[in-house]
C-alpha cells in the first residue's frame, strides 16, 4: 500500500524565494470525506488523480495516477467542488529532504506552507530558517479544506 508521510509548517519571510523556480498547480476535489479525499491536479501539461485516506499523525494512505491531461481539465470544469486550489509550488532541497513550498493564489491568496515528506515519523529534520509553526495536526490547513474554508475567509 502507498503511504504518505508528511509534515506541513507555515513559511516565515521571503528568503526561500532564491532558492527555486515555481510550478502552476490547479487542482479540484471529488470528494472530501472524512475516510477518503479524491483529487483531480493539472500539473504543466500531466493530470493526475489521487485518492488519499484519513490522517493518523503524520501519516496516510496515498493513491496517486497520471491521467490524460484532457480528462483531468473536464474532471476540474464539471466534477470537483469549488473553488479550485490553485497554487505555485516550489522545490527545495535542505538537510537532505526536499521541501515544497506553496504559495496559494485565488480565494487562498496570502496562505504559504512548506510540507517535507519524510521516510518514517520518527525521522528527524532540520528545520531551515523559513519554517514557522507546523501545522501538521491541523485539518484547516488541508488542501481539501481550503475548498469549503478559503484561507480569505479566516
Amino acid at each position: 500500500m502507498a503511504k504518505e508521510i508528511e509534515r506541513k509548517f507555515l513559511v516565515n519571510g521571503d528568503s526561500w524565494r532564491k532558492l527555486a523556480e515555481g510550478t502552476l498547480f490547479v487542482q479540484g476535489y471529488i470528494s472530501t470525506a472524512k475516510q477518503a479525499t479524491v483529487r483531480v491536479r493539472i500539473v504543466g501539461n500531466q493530470g493526475y488523480l489521487t485518492i488519499k485516506g484519513i490522517s493518523v499523525k503524520y501519516s496516510r494512505s496515498e493513491f496517486e495516477y497520471p491521467i490524460p491531461l484532457a480528462d483531468a481539465q473536464e474532471m476540474l470544469d464539471t466534477l470537483c467542488d469549488r473553488p479550485l486550489i490553485e497554487k505555485i509550488r516550489y522545490r527545495i532541497e535542505y538537510g537532505n529532504l526536499i521541501w515544497e513550498i506553496d504559495e496559494f493564489d485565488g480565494v487562498n491568496k496570502g496562505l504559504i506552507l512548506a510540507e517535507v515528506e519524510l521516510s518514517h515519523e520518527q525521522q528527524k529534520i532540520e528545520l531551515p530558517i523559513w519554517i514557522g509553526e507546523e501545522v501538521s495536526d491541523n485539518p484547516k490547513y488541508f488542501n481539501s479544506n481550503l475548498v469549503k474554508h478559503p484561507f480569505s475567509q479566516w
